[in-house]
């Protein structure tokens, strides 16, 4: 697996930090972040799709949106 860095929070000191990844043998994108365990957000998010047990939910902030989207255009598939 060779997994492509994109950036990480940029307000955010040190290594520990929200991060951007894609594979570039697959296209899959890997979001390193915090981990949401607050029980109103989960139940809200689960209205619209549920969760199963080998699923969590990571939040990053708005301010990574251009390198989520710049991970995303790299896996793009033009037709």
């Amino acid at each position: 697996m060779a997994l492509q860095f994109y950036g990480k929070d940029p307000n955010c000191p040190g290594n520990n930090c929200p991060a951007v990844f894609r594979d570039e043998a697959t296209g899959d994108i890997y979001l390193q972040g915090e981990t949401v365990t607050d029980p109103t957000i989960l139940a809200r998010l689960s209205q619209d799709c549920g969760l199963a047990d080998s699923e969590s939910v990571v939040k990053l902030p708005a301010r990574m949106a251009e390198m989520i989207m710049e991970a995303c255009r790299a896996g793009a598939v033009v037709r």
